[in-house]
C-alpha cells in the first residue's frame, strides 16, 4: 500500500514541476541590464548637447541638426535592452503556487470520481489478511469466513499464486473458496491446476468430484464416479468419496449400488451422529424402490440378447476398408451410453451377435437394469463407436425385454451422411 502512494506522491510531484518550471524560465528571460541602458543614455544627452552647440556656431543648418536628431533617437532606441519597472518574481511565485494548488485539487476531484481506490485498498488489505482467512478456513479457528471475507480470500489466493508460481496446496484451497462462493467453473479450473501437480491428491479429487456433481451433466457425472472410484483404490475407507459415490448412484437411480454406499457410511457412524438417522431412512427409502422395481421390471435371460445382423443389398459394394462392426444396445428412454457392445473387426454378414451383462461399459449401467431398449448395429469406418459421415447404420424399433430368450433382428440398410441421416 505505502508503494501506491509513493508512487502517486512522485507523479504529483512530477506533474507539479511541468506547472511550476514555466514561471521559473520567464523570470530569467525579462532580466534587465540597467546599467548598460544608462550609460547609453547618458552618451545620447551628450551627443544631443554637442549638436545643439553646432547648430549654434553654424557649423550645421537647422535640417542637418533636425535629421542627426533623428538618427540619434532611432539608434538609442535599437540599442536600449527591454526593460521593465514590474518586478515579476513575486507574482510568478503566487502564479506557480496557485497553479501547483489547482493541479492537487482538480486531480484529487477526477481520482474520487474515476479512480479505484477503494478496489485498489481491499486488494492490499486481501493480500495483508491471507495468513488469517487461511488460518480460519483451513484450521476452523475463530469465526467463518463471510460471504465477502470469502472474495478476499480467493483474490488474496490468486495474488499470491500470480506472484509466487504455482502451489499445488493455494490451487486447491482457491478451488474450495470458488465453490463457496458458487464459481464451479473457476473452482474447476483450480483443481485442474491442482491435479496437474498432484495427480494422487485424493483431497483434490473429492473436492473436483463435488464440483462436477454441481454441474451435473452426464459427462461430469462420470468423470467424477472415475475420480472417486480411484479414490476408494487407494483410500477404500474415505468416507467423502463413499458419500459421494453413494450419491451418483441414486441420481442415476442405480439404487442397488446407492443403498450398498449408503450403508457403508452408516456402518462408519456412531448413532449420536446427526447424519445417522438421515442416512438410516435414505436406506429405508431405498428397500422401497428395490422392492418395486423388482416387481415390476422383468428379468433379464441369462443368455442377453441374440442379435441377428444383416445387410441391404444396396449397400454391399460400400463396405470401408479395414472397417469395424459394432452392435450395442442403449436404453430407449435414459443415459446415452451403451448399455452392452460387441466390437468385431473382422466380420462376414449375416452373422449373430450376443448382447449380454457381461458387456456392460459401466458397472452401473446394465442391461438388466432396464425395461426397453434400442439396438444399433454400425459398420465403422474409423474404429470408434462415435458417429461419422460415410458409415453404415441400422437400428430397431424399441424392445420390451422379457424374462424369456429373445431374438432380435437388426438390418444395416442406410448410410451416414455429413448431416447425420
Amino acid at each position: 500500500m505505502m508503494q501506491m502512494w509513493g508512487m502517486f506522491a512522485l507523479l504529483t510531484v512530477l506533474a507539479g514541476l511541468f506547472v511550476v518550471m514555466p514561471f521559473f524560465r520567464r523570470d530569467k528571460l525579462v532580466a534587465v541590464d540597467h546599467d548598460a541602458n544608462a550609460e547609453r543614455i547618458d552618451i545620447y544627452q551628450q551627443r544631443l548637447q554637442e549638436l545643439a552647440e553646432e547648430l549654434a556656431n553654424q557649423r550645421i543648418d537647422q535640417s542637418s541638426h533636425d535629421e542627426s536628431v533623428l538618427e540619434l533617437k532611432r539608434r538609442l532606441l535599437n540599442e536600449l535592452s527591454p526593460e521593465r519597472t514590474l518586478d515579476t518574481r513575486g507574482n510568478n511565485l503566487v502564479l506557480a503556487a496557485t497553479g501547483v494548488a489547482f493541479l492537487l485539487v482538480v486531480s484529487a476531484v477526477f481520482y474520487s470520481f474515476t479512480g479505484s481506490q477503494k478496489q485498489i485498498a481491499d486488494w492490499y488489505k486481501a493480500v495483508d489478511m491471507l495468513p488469517e482467512y487461511g488460518q480460519r478456513a483451513v484450521m476452523q479457528t475463530g469465526e467463518p469466513l463471510s460471504p465477502n471475507e470469502l472474495q478476499a480470500f480467493a483474490l488474496g489466493l490468486r495474488t499470491k499464486l500470480a506472484n509466487s508460481g504455482d502451489d499445488a496446496v493455494a490451487w486447491m484451497l482457491l478451488g474450495r473458496v470458488a465453490m463457496s462462493l458458487n464459481d464451479f467453473e473457476m473452482a474447476m479450473q483450480a483443481f485442474d491446476k491442482a491435479l496437474a501437480m498432484q495427480p494422487n491428491n485424493s483431497n483434490v479429487k473429492v473436492s473436483y468430484a463435488q464440483a462436477l456433481l454441481v454441474e451435473g451433466s452426464d459427462n461430469a457425472m462420470n468423470r467424477a464416479a472415475r475420480m472417486l472410484s480411484q479414490v476408494l483404490q487407494s483410500e477404500p475407507r474415505n468416507i467423502d468419496a463413499i458419500s459421494l459415490l453413494a450419491l451418483i448412484a441414486y441420481e442415476r437411480q442405480d439404487w442397488k449400488e446407492s443403498k450398498a454406499a449408503f450403508e457403508v457410511l452408516l456402518a462408519s457412524m456412531t448413532q449420536d451422529d446427526p447424519r445417522y438417522a438421515m442416512i438410516k431412512q435414505r436406506i429405508a427409502d431405498l428397500d422401497d424402490k428395490l422392492s418395486t422395481t423388482q416387481a415390476t421390471q422383468p428379468a433379464m435371460p441369462a443368455d442377453g440378447l441374440q442379435v441377428s445382423v444383416t445387410l441391404a443389398d444396396e449397400l454391399k459394394d460400400k463396405i470401408p476398408e479395414n472397417a469395424t462392426l459394432f452392435v450395442f444396445a442403449k436404453a430407449a428412454e435414459g443415459p446415452p451410453m451403451p448399455l452392452a457392445v460387441a466390437k468385431l473387426t473382422d466380420f462376414n454378414l449375416p452373422l449373430s451377435v450376443n448382447l449380454d451383462d457381461s458387456m456392460a461399459m459401466m458397472p452401473n449401467l446394465k442391461l438388466s437394469g432396464f425395461k426397453e431398449v434400442v439396438v444399433t448395429a454400425r459398420i465403422s469406418v474409423d474404429g470408434n463407436v462415435g458417429l461419422q459421415s460415410g458409415e453404415l447404420e441400422g437400428v430397431t424399433q424399441t424392445i420390451t425385454l422379457s424374462p424369456e430368450a429373445q431374438q432380435v433382428a437388426v438390418t444395416i440398410s442406410r448410410v451416414i451422411t455429413s448431416t447425420g441421416s
